[in-house]
């Protein structure tokens, strides 16, 4: 596989191996809880802050605006438009408009639609990129949630305004692993970088639920449908088990796994404290060689190729 070459921040920095999500910020972490995991992710040397227009009502965005104003060059931000409203360039120009307000931002260095939108032509879209490019508003197009396919439909449809997808954001972890089959794969070919997200599967690799903990799975009806089948379940607590006699923590296996991929992702991590962050942070320096990294991968299934041939699956 091809590495991609990495996003830089504005002043040529190249991004950190890994980003941060701001999901929480406003929302379940408030806003010195959110600056305490700013504070610990710059000190880790996390230089990528990753948010959306959706997020929290849009207090997350606010508070990380107010975060990075002293280092802001340094720092690669990214937003995302498009989860409501659909995929046309009037709801995308207004959503990022509003965004860039709240970030108190001119610029912001990543865009991504945040979901693909079945009822407008891609070619729309990629055109709103390529103008919000030409105007100094954007570095980097991106795209989120979107098949293989229609990632390649985006390339295609970017061609006659010279865009292209520069960053893919999918969901990836050791439970949820259909990305190896042709989203990674197809990064790598494109030299698209891939930023995954919930490398912990929603908080079920840290092993606290198996500990009768609480959180998004137990909390919310369609994080417990998305991570409820018992295979990964039993993942997890392979893993925990794994973890304990190695004497580290499953989230920093877990994270360290999902950024040892061949294609060189830039996984995402998130949580609701600096004490629940630490462990995934810690994956940063974590040593995942290659033999624990097939071992790792012996916990969940391995999906099948995209022809579905099995006896090729080496």
């Amino acid at each position: 596989m091809t590495r991609p070459a990495f996003p830089t921040a504005p002043d040529g920095t190249p991004a950190s191996r890994f980003a941060f999500g701001c999901m929480q910020f406003g929302g379940r972490a408030d806003e010195a809880q959110s600056a305490r995991m700013y504070a610990a992710c710059r000190a880790a040397g996390i230089s990528h802050f990753d948010t959306a227009w959706i997020y929290t009502g849009g207090r997350s965005e606010q508070i990380l605006g107010r975060l990075i104003r002293a280092e802001r060059d340094q720092l690669l931000i990214a937003t995302k438009a498009g989860y409501t409203g659909g995929a046309g360039a009037a709801n995308i120009r207004a959503q990022f408009d509003e965004s860039r307000r709240r970030l108190g931002l001119d610029m912001v260095d990543v865009l991504y639609l945040h979901r693909f939108d079945p009822e407008t032509g891609l070619r729309e879209t990629m055109d709103c990129f390529a103008a919000l490019k030409d105007d100094g508003l954007i570095r980097y197009a991106a795209l989120s949630n979107f098949a293989a396919w229609q990632v390649m439909k985006a390339q295609m449809a970017g061609l006659a305004s010279g865009i292209r997808v520069d960053i893919l954001q999918p969901m990836y972890s050791l439970v949820k692993r259909q990305a190896e089959v042709e989203i990674l794969p197809m990064c790598a070919d494109q030299g698209i970088t891939a930023v995954p997200y919930s490398p912990l599967g929603g908080g079920l690799l840290t092993g606290k639920y198996a500990a009768g903990g609480s959180g998004r799975l137990t909390e919310d009806k369609g994080y417990g449908i998305r991570y409820g089948q018992a295979f990964m379940h039993q993942t997890a607590g392979a893993l925990a088990a794994l973890a304990a006699e190695r004497g580290t923590d499953p989230a920093t296996l877990a994270v360290a796994w999902a950024a040892a991929h061949p294609a060189a992702p830039l996984p995402i991590i998130s949580a609701r404290t600096a004490d629940q962050l630490r462990p995934s942070l810690a994956a940063l320096d974590f040593d995942m060689d290659a033999d624990l990294y097939q071992t790792l991968e012996t916990l969940s299934p391995r999906p099948a190729p995209a022809t579905d041939r099995l006896e090729e699956q080496d």
